[in-house]
């Protein structure tokens, strides 16, 4: 039996190749661009669903104390970025942890802005060192760093560092 001479199909199956070649990676760039996108579209969900949850959450309490002007009416949590880039926390963590807090400080909501003197100690010494446990995983030390009342709100700037987790 006789084979053919594969010198002439040389050519055309290097052009294969390549463009073979060329499939593959293409895919890869669009498939990573795919993913990039899905990820962002997700985090941008998940922040916009929980401000949707404060935000009910927030007209419900307004409702409640409409007629009182002298209560702290909501609670804002905000998240320093004053870390280095590399430590930063992602979307989701942040949201969790804001959240968090938010239901460890819904004890002053409905109380006095002239007594607050008396449930901020108390809110100090619960969240002195306070650590949040299994946040997407990992544990997270919250720090508060500045709290202003204006306007019925009291707004919380904290920031969070990764705690490690001690040996079993």
């Amino acid at each position: 039996m006789r084979l053919p001479a594969f010198d002439k199909y040389v050519g055309a199956m290097r052009l294969a190749g390549v463009f073979l070649v060329g499939a593959i990676v293409g895919a890869a760039v669009l498939h990573s661009l795919f993913v990039a996108k899905f990820e962002a579209n997700y985090n941008t969900v998940n922040a916009l669903q929980s401000k949707l949850e404060q935000y009910q959450e927030d007209i419900k309490k307004l409702k409640l104390y409409k007629n009182q002007h002298t209560v702290i009416k909501s609670i804002q949590i905000r998240v320093l970025e004053d870390t280095p880039r590399a430590t930063r926390l992602d979307r989701m963590t942040e949201t969790e942890l804001a959240k968090r807090l938010k239901k460890d400080l819904d004890i002053l909501i409905g109380r006095s802005i002239y007594d607050i003197d008396a449930e901020a100690n108390i809110a100090r010494k619960l969240l002195e060192n306070k650590t949040y446990e299994d946040v997407n995983g990992k544990d997270y030390g919250v720090e508060i760093k500045t709290v202003l009342l204006a306007d019925n709100v009291l707004q919380v700037w904290m920031s969070a560092n990764l705690k490690a987790k001690p040996p079993a």
